[in-house]
Parts: C-alpha cells; structure tokens; sequence
C-alpha cells in the first residue's frame, strides 16, 4: 500500500516481501562505495534492518520503498535516519538501485515527497546529506531541490585508492516552505 504519491512514483513502508529484494541491493559492490557498507548483508540482517525501520521514534531511521506507479516495481529507497524529534533534524539519502532506472527524474520526485512529508507531518526544521564529491548526479540533485552546501570534508573518503572529499548539504525546511508558498 502507497504511502506518499508522486505522479510517477509512490513511497511506502518497507515490507517482508521487500528482503530479497533489499538483500539484493545491500549486497551489490557497487553500492557499498555510498552506503559504507563493508561486508555483506546476512537475510537474517536484512530481517532485523526491515523491524528497524519500522518504528521511527525508536529507532530514529526510517526507509521508504520507491515504486514505479504503473507497474508497483521497486526501483529504490529513500532513508532518514539520525532522526531527532528534540532538535528538528535527520539526515537523508537515496538509492536508485539500478542503471536502467537512473536519469528519469525517479529521485528528485522521491526525494520532493520526502521533503514533504518531513516538514508537513514529521515537522522538522532541517535536512542534511552528505555526498561524495565526485557523485556529480547526487550532488545536482540535492541541489535542485534547494539544498545548499555547509561544508567540505577534506580527503574524507578513499576509493581504489583514490582520497575523495565529502560534501556536507543543508535543507532548511522552514524556508523550503516558504519559498513553495
């Protein structure tokens, strides 16, 4: 059952049936590089990360699965997680799981219900992301949707040997839904 519609997409909570799934996503390499995963998920981890996820004053996170509306296929997810009731924060991030998904607007339409959703109904003043440098999608994304930069992490991260910088990006929320008014 859809939780928050966009016109091509739908957000909802994560289900049992979504395991293999996400065993599928936590699992391939090549996600590890933006989620700091380090060593393969377990189905009994999945399992326990999907009862996480279920109760957000709790655990303080919160994932969504991203489906396509025409055909109910999961093409993403989209995380909140150090969530802080207190002080009106969480930093979020998001998973376009597959190539062929990628450059279709899936992410920032997401990413807007999200938004939404986080100053409507979760009422938090701030979002914050973090994103590798060299992550030009990611880094055009959080910006088109009003994100802006508060800081560099210099020579954060190393890839392939490689030392990659991080960026740190901030949405005010209260000021995102002013500018929307």
């Amino acid at each position: 059952m859809s939780f928050l519609n966009g016109l091509t997409i739908s957000l909802r909570a994560v289900e049992p049936n979504d395991a293999s799934t996400l065993f599928i996503w936590e699992n391939n390499r090549l996600n590890w590089r933006v989620s700091h995963t380090e060593v393969p998920f377990s189905m009994h981890n999945i399992h326990q990360l999907i009862e996480q996820f279920s109760n957000l004053r709790n655990s303080g996170q919160l994932r969504l699965m991203i489906d396509r509306k025409e055909s109910g296929k999961p093409v993403g997810t989209i995380d909140l997680f150090d969530v802080n009731f207190k002080h009106g924060f969480a930093t979020i991030g998001i998973l376009i799981a597959d190539d062929a998904d990628r450059g279709q607007g899936i992410a920032s339409e997401a990413l807007s219900l999200c938004i939404a959703y986080c100053r409507d109904e979760l009422e938090l003043r701030n979002l914050q992301c973090f994103v590798q440098s060299d992550n030009v999608a990611s880094i055009y994304l959080f910006r088109k949707l009003g994100f802006r930069e508060v800081g560099i992490r210099k020579e954060w991260y190393i890839y392939n040997g490689k030392l990659t910088d991080e960026i740190a990006f901030q949405l005010c929320l209260k000021n995102q839904k002013e500018e929307s008014i």
